[in-house]
């Protein structure tokens, strides 16, 4: 089992691997996508979770009941009005903030508590499976999804810089 201490420090690590894809992208580009994908100001967006909530009320989730159902709607970008109107480094400084909420939280957590599970039926395919413990689920959300996200969003820019979008 991975500590919180653990946890937190290969999060911030996938958060500086983030913001080092980010660097150097401009407004016009983040706004952008090529056919059928997010445009990274989306891709930041959907990693700051939904608007208003952020991804802590799923992770306390685990902590209110027992093994907790949790309906998750993934691949949606979250990207409100609101979200559309920020710029790409007021989305990026919101992503940083959500994920350092996460990391208190995580530091404050207690072997029992990280080893808590929720029954989530979208992630019944996945590596984690449809009952992850809480250790997982922090794990998925801040290794897994972070990473994942941002090699999205390094395709992303790449097929706009090929495109001649960028």
């Amino acid at each position: 089992m991975a500590t919180p201490e653990e946890l937190v420090r290969g999060m911030r690590e996938n958060m500086n691997q983030l913001a080092q894809a980010c660097e150097g992208l401009d407004e016009a580009t983040a706004s952008r996508a090529p056919a059928g994908r997010w445009s990274p100001k989306q891709i930041l967006s959907h990693l700051s979770g939904p608007e208003g909530m952020g991804m802590l009320p799923l992770l306390k989730a685990f902590l209110e009941a027992d093994t907790p159902k949790i309906d998750l709607v993934v691949e949606n970008p979250f990207y409100t009005d609101k979200r559309d109107a920020m710029s790409f480094t007021e989305l990026l400084e919101g992503v940083r903030r959500e994920y350092e909420a996460v990391a208190a939280f995580t530091l404050a957590l207690t072997p029992e508590q990280l080893a808590r599970k929720a029954h989530i039926p979208a992630f019944k395919d996945t590596p984690l499976g449809e009952r992850p413990t809480l250790e997982q689920m922090i794990f998925g959300l801040t290794d897994f999804h972070v990473r994942f996200h941002t090699d999205h969003l390094r395709e992303v820019v790449a097929a706009l810089r090929a495109s001649g979008d960028a």
